[in-house]
């Protein structure tokens, strides 16, 4: 299934889901106000480089949620024996962006069917996690995947982990802003870079203004 074909079905249904926003809180500068979400979808790298280019989005930082070690290291965490996932921690404006068009992104650029794995990228830190701060958020990212699930838009079902958050840990400075300050590193060039390109593509209305 081609990204735009999953966009426009992902799309139909968080309409459905009843808070697709609207032009008036978009244009009123007193309407803005944030929340934040944590998301695991695989290397983190790719997971920043797609919402750090989404409009609404305030701010994004790559690190590790949902394990059993403080302030663990990136060589301890793709160890696979910390039980952290990489995880990309958002910070958007719910006027601009309401949260079910997050996960639309969300949902529309990973695979929420492979348990513990994003492609070549095998292991539990690569887990498909959405660690929910608010039980508005909970209730929301239920719905949605479930609503996906009965959609059969993949052949398997989700496997999306919808977990309380708890914890959130800087990943190390050089994970940060990864592939806008490495475009030409390998897999920048073979693997994000054309993610990218597929997902600004589907979503040219999403993206953020210069």
């Amino acid at each position: 299934m081609t990204f735009k074909v999953l966009a426009i079905i992902l799309t139909s249904i968080v309409m459905i889901s009843g808070n697709p926003g609207t032009n008036e809180t978009y244009m009123n500068p007193a309407a803005k106000k944030t929340e934040t979400v944590t998301l695991g979808a695989g290397c983190f790298w790719c997971v920043e480089a797609i919402f750090e280019r989404v409009d609404g989005v305030i701010e994004v930082k790559s690190g590790y949620s949902g394990g059993n070690l403080p302030n663990p290291t990136y060589r301890e965490v793709i160890s696979g024996r910390t039980g952290h996932a990489e995880v990309l921690q958002i910070v958007f404006n719910p006027d601009i962006l309401p949260f079910e068009k997050l996960l639309e992104i969300f949902f529309m650029t990973h695979d929420p069917t492979t348990l513990n794995r994003q492609g070549a990228d095998v292991g539990t830190q690569y887990r498909s996690a959405i660690f929910y701060h608010t039980e508005e958020q909970k209730r929301i990212a239920g719905e949605i995947k479930e609503m996906l699930d009965n959609k059969e838009i993949w052949d398997d079902p989700i496997v999306t982990e919808i977990t309380p958050y708890s914890e959130f840990y800087k990943a190390e400075d050089y994970h940060q802003e990864y592939f806008r300050n490495n475009p030409n590193q390998g897999y920048c060039r073979m693997v994000i870079a054309p993610k990218v390109k597929k997902f600004e593509e589907a979503f040219r209305n999403y993206l953020r203004q210069p």
